[in-house]
């Protein structure tokens, strides 16, 4: 006996479709060319927009730093591979990068010692591992605060643990990056390093010898790697530099040594340190 399938049609006659229409202007309020430039990430970040990314990377840091009210800095370089207890001279400097932060920072001015909220001679540096991690360090070794000026790189660099949070920055452009350091320099400290420091100390030296920003001391810690590394001596002789453009930088060994120097030349051991007026050559 055969079982009877029965096929039924259902009946939509009864439903309705609730959803509205799309409004008429549906295709002009989704196009692109409708968002509000400030909050079109795809505009900002291509190519004609390239001078208005310059001009936001510069603004940011500096609207927080005048609002933290960092005055001045003392800014270190070094490699990001010389770690604590690392192999050869490695340790060495490490520990000197770190004393220079704590005593640079106890004596120049960035406890905020005079009673009005103004921080100077802040260390500043590129914000890394290493001789950077050491420097900051010292600086909180004592409580002070210390800059960090990072860099994205294609193997991303990550702040250290020793950077005021405050005064942490992430720069895309070199060039407003390395703009930075020297605005509220007082003084640039070159620890041995690659070429990244190679970079930055070529940069200052280039602008000093060119007039393009004030004079301040360089200091090149290590006589022996810096001696090594690049021949002065052989640049003057064939006549690539002034005589006197070795006198741009002064050799020093340890951090109290370096300290002393900028006390007795420049009169860091002041309240308030003058040796130029800041912000106005870069």
């Amino acid at each position: 006996m055969g079982i009877a399938i029965r096929y039924y049609q259902a009946d939509h006659s009864s439903m309705k479709d609730d959803t509205p229409p799309p409004p008429a202007n549906a295709a002009q309020m989704a196009s692109p060319s409708f968002k509000v430039a400030a909050l079109d990430q795809d505009f900002l970040l291509s190519e004609p927009m390239r001078g208005v990314r310059f001009m936001l990377e510069y603004s940011k840091a500096e609207m927080l730093l005048r609002r933290a009210r960092i005055m001045s800095t003392i800014v270190v370089f070094g490699s990001a591979r010389f770690r604590e207890g690392g192999a050869g001279k490695a340790d060495y400097w490490y520990k000197q990068a770190r004393n220079f932060g704590r005593l640079a920072s106890q004596r120049g001015g960035a406890l905020c010692i005079d009673g009005n909220g103004d921080h100077y001679n802040v260390i500043a540096t590129g914000g890394g591992p290493g001789l950077m991690e050491a420097a900051c360090r010292g600086a909180r070794d004592i409580g002070a605060p210390a800059i960090g000026f990072n860099i994205t790189l294609p193997h991303e660099q990550e702040p250290n643990a020793y950077t005021t949070p405050e005064l942490t920055f992430n720069f895309h452009y070199f060039a407003i990056r390395k703009m930075h350091f020297l605005m509220r320099a007082q003084a640039i400290c070159v620890f041995p390093g690659g070429f990244g420091t190679l970079d930055e100390m070529f940069e200052v030296l280039t602008l000093v010898q060119t007039g393009k920003c004030r004079r301040r001391p360089i200091l090149l810690f290590g006589r022996e790697f810096w001696s090594r590394l690049i021949d002065f001596d052989l640049l003057v002789d064939t006549g690539m530099i002034n005589p006197g453009d070795v006198n741009l930088f002064h050799y020093v060994e340890t951090a109290e040594e370096a300290w002393a120097l900028l006390e007795r030349e420049y009169g860091f051991d002041e309240a308030v340190t003058q040796t130029g007026d800041l912000a106005v050559d870069i």
